[in-house]
């Protein structure tokens, strides 16, 4: 499987940089084994069945982009996940400049000290602050790290720090918005429960890896970046009583996705997770508990984009987003949405 077949060609003028307003107001594809539909998110209540179980991802972004100062050098660092031994693990720009004991100052009373140097810029800092007093300091002297897609010359909005934040944002951790979240508001999820559809809520903290690009030609080949996940107990049994009873579940976004199918066993029961997460999901997987996903258009010889050729088929994705360029979709973070049949 090479990486030239998940490639297709954009015009520029397709890229979202600013959401839809109202969020419910764009456009969902809805991808059918034998038809594709045009609707908008707001119709997504009359498109889903009583008893289909929504999983959303709680994940809260936090501002993931830090400058600092090794004595004259300007050092970027993007956060990714913490480790176990309490240190971040981090992307580095001018990674170069950067050696193992050296301290890094972001602001008068923000500071990391760099443990370890990998290859391809990426370090281990241990900060001299953790738990509140981190984040306080990240919310003084952090950015939020936006797709490079998404161009702000003039730095990050205080509307895009929330455009670029779901209604279900409640754990931070997350370095990139679970951006299939992003259309839902308070009157859709009414509308959606007054049709019988149930939510439930589960955790992945989207890490800086996803804005690394895949770099082989064998795509069988390539290395996801792990992230953490939560699965409760709770929401593990919500999910294996609609599958129980013969409804559907429904990711939002490949996020979600990915983390319930890395805590279901063969069997396709869900059970509780607490862990991290590296599954790479191309065609030819066998889906042991989604059934329909809702999510968005994503970038070309992007992991997500073999994802969902995997969920819905090649051919039917290769059609699906023929069809969503011919008819001025928006996409990637902050555009529009598809809904997608299980191949």
């Amino acid at each position: 499987m090479r990486l030239e077949d998940f490639g297709y060609e954009l015009p520029a003028s397709h890229i979202a940089t600013e959401p839809t307003r109202p969020r419910e107001s764009a456009k969902l594809l809805h991808v059918k084994p034998d038809a594709l539909g045009d609707y908008t998110v707001r119709d997504l209540p009359r498109l889903l069945r009583e008893g289909d179980l929504l999983v959303v991802n709680d994940t809260k972004v936090i501002p993931a982009q830090l400058t600092a100062m090794r004595g004259a050098a300007r050092i970027g660092i993007t956060l990714d996940k913490p480790n176990a031994a309490g240190d971040w693990l981090v992307l580095l720009r001018n990674a170069r400049r950067v050696h193992v004991g050296d301290v890094l100052q972001i602001d008068e009373a923000f500071s990391a000290e760099v443990m370890a140097v990998h290859e391809g810029g990426t370090a281990a800092l241990r900060f001299n602050v953790s738990d509140a007093a981190f984040l306080a300091a990240l919310q003084r002297s952090g950015a939020l790290a936006l797709p490079p897609y998404i161009a702000r010359p003039g730095g990050i909005t205080e509307q895009d720090k929330a455009d670029y934040q779901t209604m279900f944002a409640e754990h931070d951790g997350a370095v990139a918005a679970p951006t299939a979240g992003l259309h839902f508001t308070p009157a859709l999820l009414e509308a959606l429960a007054a049709k019988g559809v149930e939510t439930v809520r589960v955790t992945l903290h989207v890490g800086a890896g996803t804005f690394l690009p895949v770099r082989v030609e064998d795509v069988t080949t390539h290395k996801m970046h792990a992230e953490r996940g939560i699965v409760s107990a709770a929401a593990a049994a919500r999910i294996n009583d609609v599958k129980a009873r013969g409804g559907r579940v429904i990711p939002v976004g490949t996020t979600a996705l990915r983390l319930i199918e890395s805590a279901a066993g063969n069997d396709g029961t869900v059970r509780p997770f607490v862990g991290e997460t590296d599954i790479f999901i191309l065609p030819g997987y066998r889906f042991k508990v989604a059934d329909v996903l809702f999510t968005n258009f994503h970038l070309p010889h992007s992991t997500l984009l073999m994802l969902v050729s995997a969920f819905a088929g090649m051919a039917r994705i290769k059609s699906a987003y023929e069809h969503a360029i011919a008819h001025d979709y928006r996409f990637y973070s902050y555009g529009d949405a598809c809904l997608l049949e299980r191949l």
